[in-house]
């Protein structure tokens, strides 16, 4: 929706937004802003509910693993005098 309209129909598009239709207000083809309730939480907001929890354990060759297989493939020889 351009600017112009927004101006126009601001008021219901409000009401529409506040019911869970967001809309995006562009210039000249390009989006500008995206108009969304109070109540839908930021992107920053969200949060990955389990990811990486609990204890990780890194092998001690994790930088290595698979070098042999790298080699192979590209014809050199990786992690010299490790």
């Amino acid at each position: 929706m351009n600017i112009l309209e927004a101006k126009t129909h601001l008021s219901r598009l409000i009401v529409q937004a506040v019911k869970g239709e967001p809309f995006i207000i562009v210039k000249a083809g390009k989006p500008l802003v995206k108009v969304t309730p109070l109540s839908v939480p930021d992107a920053i907001q969200v949060k990955r509910i389990g990811f990486m929890e609990g204890d990780i354990e890194v092998p001690v060759d994790f930088d290595r693993m698979g070098h042999y297989e790298i080699e192979a493939i590209f014809g050199i020889l990786l992690f010299a005098g490790k």
